[in-house]
């Protein structure tokens, strides 16, 4: 199989969050997620994706014109009196009433704003937002031992990065963990603050194409300082890669 793929790596993703993956594909997914930070960007947009459906919806009042239209369209019909009406139950499936077509188109749009990416793809509603995909900075960042601690990424041309945990992470006495952008010319300069555990997405100055085309390598330090000037002891660090 190769992993190499995209698309084979994004299906595999996305049967991953949905829970469709048998046993032995998902602990092969797992093992290559671990590994591959292309994979672990793949897996985070699709859990991130379907998460949610989970979140809770608040309780919308439907118009009452809306439901003087379904009781309208769901009383006994008198018997047809012409062609026109005569044919019009041709054209729905048996058993198929418009109550049942108001009420699905309800649940469609609800959906839909809930979840677009289920009905759009993730090129498409970037587009919408005025970003784009999939062209991302991603940075797997390591401690000495080479064991994996943080996953960065950011959308070329957007203007938030992500920073996601991936490996026990031991906080700082005082303080706080502050990742760094180091270019081959010039100072480094800060990205964000870093979490010691799950996720956090921090806005950067400019677009990541500004900001990082010119980088390769990132850095996270400890700091005291809320504004430190340059960066201090290195705990973790890792290559700042294009993904395009």
């Amino acid at each position: 199989m190769k992993y190499s793929n995209p698309q084979l790596v994004d299906h595999l993703a996305s049967a991953n969050a949905l829970g469709t993956l048998t046993q032995g594909a998902r602990r092969r997914f797992e093992r290559l997620r671990r590994d591959r930070p292309d994979v672990e960007l793949a897996a985070s947009r699709w859990e991130e994706r379907l998460g949610r459906l989970a979140q809770p919806v608040p309780a919308r009042e439907a118009p009452a014109r809306v439901w003087r239209a379904i009781e309208a369209r769901t009383r006994p019909a008198p018997e047809p009196r012409s062609g026109r009406v005569a044919g019009r139950g041709w054209l729905l499936p048996a058993g198929f009433s418009l109550a049942g077509l108001a009420t699905g188109l309800v649940a469609m749009f609800a959906l839909l704003a809930v979840a677009p990416t289920l009905f759009m793809s993730a090129e498409q509603l970037a587009m919408r937002s005025g970003e784009k995909l999939p062209p991302s900075y991603v940075g797997l960042l390591t401690d000495s031992q080479g064991e994996g601690k943080l996953l960065v990424s950011s959308l070329r041309h957007g203007r938030t990065m992500t920073i996601k945990v991936i490996g026990p992470v031991t906080p700082p006495a005082s303080g706080k963990l502050v990742l760094w952008a180091v270019p081959p010319e010039g100072p480094a300069f800060m990205l964000g603050v870093a979490p010691t555990s799950g996720s956090a997405t921090s806005q950067l100055p400019d677009s990541s194409e500004k900001l990082l085309s010119k980088v390769r390598k990132l850095v996270v330090t400890a700091e005291t300082s809320d504004r430190p000037a340059v960066p201090g002891t290195v705990l973790y660090s890792g290559n700042c890669a294009k993904l395009w």
